[in-house]
C-alpha cells in the first residue's frame, strides 16, 4: 500500500501529515510513502530529508493522488481534491463533517473511503489516535506564549535592585487538554494561574499543575464526562448567569484571560462580555481559543489581534497549531502513523477497514458508495464513570479556621494518647525490669517518639531523595547509637557501632544517589 501526502492549500496552513521520522516508521507497518514536493517546507522538513527516509517525491498533488492507494492531509479536501478521488481509495484528515456535508456525499459518490480525525472517538485505546487533542494541546502552550508576547511585563514576580515586580494573573476558562496546556504553561512561566471549568471534578487537576481552581457557590449536578465524550455540556441559565457573576468580580483582577470553552457542533458560549473587558486593566490581554466558532468574547475578530478602547488586546488567532508548524506536524504525523497502525492488523501493508472496530467506525464518515456519518454510539464508554462525589465547595475564613481548630484538636488528642500509652509501657517496664535495661528501653522511646514527629511533620511534597524517610530514620537510629556506644556493656556497644556503620552507608548512599538524579537534569 501506499501513502500519498500532499501540501496544504488552506491560508495560513504550515502543517503536514507526514515527516521523515514518521515516514521510517511507516514503512515497518509494510507501507511505502509518496509525497508532494514541498509539501512540508513550511515545517521545516525538507525535499532530501524526505529522500533519505526512503519517501518518494512527485512533482504535484495530482501525481500524488494517481499513485497513492491511501491520501493523509491535514486541513479538509478541496471541491478540486474530492474529484481527484477514486473508487476504492482512501482519505484521512481533519474533515468536519456537520460543516462540509457536502463534500461528504461528494466523495461518497466517486466511491472513496474518508477517515475524519476529528471524529476519532475519545476512548482511552484511541488516544494515540486523538489528533484534536494533540492539536489543542499545542494551541493551549501557543496561546499563553503569544499572551506573554503582547503583555507589557513579565509573567513571574521579581524582586530586583530597579524595583519589585509583581506576578501576571492569568485566568484560564475551560480545564480541557488545551485549558490544562495553557495552565501548566502560564504556571512554568511564574504567572499565578487561575482556572474555571463547569465541572468541578477537574480541580483535583488544576490544583495539582500549581494552579488555583475558581469555586463557584452554585448548586447543579453537571453531566457525566462519559456521557459527552469529555466535553463540557451546556450549562443553564441560572448557572451561566452565576458563572458570569464570578468572571465579573474576577476582571478588573486579571492581567490575561484565556478562553477555550467549545460545545461540540455548537456556536461557542458566551463567557467573557463586553463590560468584563471594559472593567479590564490597560495593556490586559485575551486569547480566545474558540474564535473559530464565534468566541467566548463577543468582541473578538476571527484571525486578528485588535486592541479596545480602553487597551485591551484581544487575540483571535485560529492558526496557534501551524504557528509551531514543525512540532505539531510531528504530533498530527504521529496521529496518522497510529491510524494506519489499526489499519494494517497484520503489518503486511494490507488495508483491512474493520467497521466493527469502534475507532475506525467511529472515524469513517463515508465508505462504499454511502454516507456513514454520523457513527453509532461506541460500545466503549468515553470515560470510565466517575462515583458521585459530594461537590466541592471554596471554604470560607471562618470555616477555614474552624476545621483548623478541629484538626489541631484531632492531633493533639492523638499525641496525648501516644504518650499515655508510652508512659504506661515505661511504669509496667520498670516494675518488672531491671534498671539498665530501662536506660535503653527509655532511648529506644524517646528515638521513637522524635521520629515519629520529626517524619511525619514533613509536607508530603517535601520528601525528595534529599529527605526520604528512610534517611530520616537512619539519623534517627544513629543519634540512638551514639547514646548507646558510652554503655558499660560489650555486646551493647558493639550493637550501637554498628548501628551507626550500618544507618551511615544508608545516608551517604542516599546522598550519592542524589546528587547522580539531580546531575542527570543539569544542561551540559
Amino acid at each position: 500500500m501506499k501513502l500519498g501526502v500532499i501540501g496544504e492549500t488552506a491560508p495560513n496552513e504550515a502543517r503536514v501529515a507526514l515527516t521523515p521520522a514518521s515516514a521510517e516508521a511507516i514503512a515497518k507497518l509494510g507501507h511505502s510513502c509518496i509525497v508532494e514536493s514541498g509539501a512540508g517546507a513550511r515545517a521545516d522538513f525538507t525535499d532530501e530529508a524526505y529522500r533519505a527516509a526512503g519517501v518518494e517525491v512527485l512533482d504535484d498533488a495530482q501525481a500524488v493522488f494517481a499513485a497513492a492507494d491511501v491520501i493523509a492531509k491535514v486541513q479538509p479536501p478541496t471541491e478540486a481534491e474530492v474529484d481527484m478521488l477514486r473508487e476504492g481509495q482512501t482519505l484521512i484528515s481533519f474533515f468536519y463533517p456537520a460543516q462540509n456535508e457536502a463534500l461528504m456525499k461528494r466523495a461518497a459518490e466517486r466511491g472513496a473511503t474518508v477517515m475524519a480525525m476529528d471524529m476519532v472517538p475519545r476512548i482511552s485505546r484511541a488516544q494515540k489516535m486523538d489528533a484534536l487533542s494533540s492539536m489543542a494541546n499545542i494551541a493551549g502552550y501557543r496561546a499563553v506564549i503569544e499572551a506573554a508576547n503582547n503583555f507589557g511585563r513579565f509573567l513571574t514576580g521579581q524582586i530586583t535592585a530597579a524595583g519589585k515586580v509583581p506576578p501576571a494573573r492569568v485566568l484560564v476558562v475551560g480545564a480541557g487538554v488545551a485549558g490544562l496546556a495553557a495552565i501548566g504553561t502560564s504556571t512554568s512561566l511564574g504567572a499565578i494561574t487561575l482556572a474555571f471549568d463547569v465541572r468541578p471534578e477537574v480541580a483535583e487537576q488544576v490544583g495539582s499543575m500549581g494552579a488555583e481552581f475558581v469555586y463557584l457557590d452554585f448548586d447543579e449536578a453537571t453531566t457525566d464526562g462519559a456521557e459527552t465524550g469529555g466535553y463540557a455540556a451546556p450549562s443553564s441559565p441560572e448557572f451561566r448567569e452565576a458563572q458570569l457573576a464570578r468572571f465579573r468580580e474576577l476582571a478588573p483582577t486579571v492581567d490575561i484571560v484565556v478562553t477555550t470553552a467549545l460545545i461540540p457542533n455548537r456556536e461557542a458560549p458566551e463567557l467573557w462580555t463586553e463590560d468584563m473587558v471594559r472593567s479590564m486593566k490597560p495593556g490586559s490581554v485575551i486569547v480566545d481559543l474558540a474564535a473559530e466558532k464565534g468566541g467566548n468574547c463577543k468582541l473578538t475578530v476571527k484571525d486578528e489581534r485588535i486592541v479596545t478602547d480602553n487597551g485591551v488586546v484581544i487575540i483571535g488567532y485560529t492558526d496557534f497549531p501551524s504557528r509551531m508548524a514543525t512540532q505539531s506536524s510531528t504530533l498530527f504525523a504521529t496521529n496518522i502513523r497510529h491510524m494506519l497502525a489499526d489499519l494494517t492488523p497484520e503489518k503486511d501493508g494490507r488495508i483491512v477497514h474493520d467497521m466493527e472496530d469502534d475507532v475506525i467506525r467511529g472515524a469513517t464518515v463515508a465508505h462504499g458508495g454511502e454516507v456513514t456519518w454520523p457513527p453509532p454510539a461506541p460500545k466503549t464508554r468515553a470515560i470510565a464513570a466517575q462515583p458521585k462525589r459530594e461537590k466541592a465547595r471554596e471554604l470560607t475564613p471562618e470555616e477555614r479556621r474552624a476545621a483548623e481548630v478541629e484538626a489541631f484538636r484531632a492531633q493533639t488528642k492523638s499525641q496525648v494518647t501516644m504518650l499515655a500509652a508510652g508512659g504506661a509501657l515505661v511504669l509496667l517496664a520498670g516494675l518488672f525490669t531491671p534498671a539498665s535495661f530501662m536506660q535503653h528501653f527509655i532511648v529506644f522511646m524517646l528515638a521513637c517518639f522524635v521520629g515519629f514527629q520529626v517524619i511525619w511533620g514533613v509536607a508530603h511534597s517535601l520528601h525528595t531523595p534529599l529527605m526520604a524517610v528512610t534517611n530520616a530514620i537512619s539519623s534517627i537510629i544513629i543519634l540512638g547509637a551514639i547514646l548507646q556506644i558510652g554503655s558499660g556493656s560489650f555486646l551493647v556497644i558493639l550493637l550501637a557501632a554498628l548501628s551507626v556503620f550500618m544507618a551511615g552507608i544508608n545516608i551517604f548512599g542516599g546522598f550519592m544517589v542524589t546528587r547522580r538524579m539531580l546531575a542527570m537534569f543539569q544542561k551540559s
